[in-house]
């Protein structure tokens, strides 16, 4: 029996998953979150085989937590569920120990796929991704696209940015020093070849960053 634990912020979705997986005669779901503060005890105590972890939950940011799970319990696989856009985020979880990246608008057979899938010991990807890993890989390093230049805490401070928070609002939820996020800031802007924080919230609305 392979089990499944969930962490989503909205009930609606934890139950349409639970309502997929209790038609799957070999599987199921020993646990569920909607705080993410909760996930890695949860996890310790529960052991699932997989968790379906939702990227974007309000009071951590979701690399974190996935970092934290591969680190404290890594024979667990992960599946990251969530609406940010594929092609800015699944690599980065994909190198943060993800086995598989899906958007929640995916078809309901793809979510049972992907969960059979990694399961298996395989990694999950859309046929678009795949596509578009292969692309990267003839790249050469200076032809990245712009927001794969930043780091992981660099994007989600761009994120937060984008959703309007102030730099004093920033720290306070990251536990960083203010002067620590305005050096942030700047290392963003000039990575993008923007001037201003108007300038990197419109850059962030054309690019989908907090959807």
């Amino acid at each position: 029996m392979l089990t499944i634990y969930i962490a989503d912020d909205h009930s609606l979705i934890r139950e349409g998953i639970k309502n997929l997986i209790k038609h799957e005669s070999d599987m199921k779901v020993i646990g569920e979150t909607g705080n993410p503060l909760d996930i890695i005890d949860d996890v310790i105590k529960l052991k699932p085989d997989l968790i379906i972890l939702d990227l974007s939950m309000p009071g951590r940011s979701g690399l974190d937590v996935l970092k934290d799970i591969k680190t404290l319990l890594p024979e667990s696989k992960v599946l990251v569920m969530t609406m940010m856009p594929e092609d800015q985020f699944a690599k980065r979880t994909l190198k943060a120990g993800a086995s598989g990246y899906i958007t929640k608008d995916s078809a309901v057979d793809e979510i049972i796929n992907a969960i059979r899938k990694i399961s298996s010991g395989r990694k999950y990807i859309s046929q678009s991704l795949a596509e578009k890993l292969a692309e990267d890989l003839e790249e050469d390093k200076a032809d990245k696209e712009p927001l794969e230049l930043l780091s992981d805490r660099e994007m989600q401070i761009l994120k937060l940015i984008s959703a309007g928070k102030s730099q004093t609002d920033i720290a306070r939820d990251l536990n960083l020093s203010v002067s620590t996020v305005n050096t942030y800031r700047s290392r963003i802007l000039e990575k993008l070849d923007l001037k201003s924080t108007a300038d990197l919230i419109r850059f962030a609305i054309q690019h989908n960053i907090n959807e």
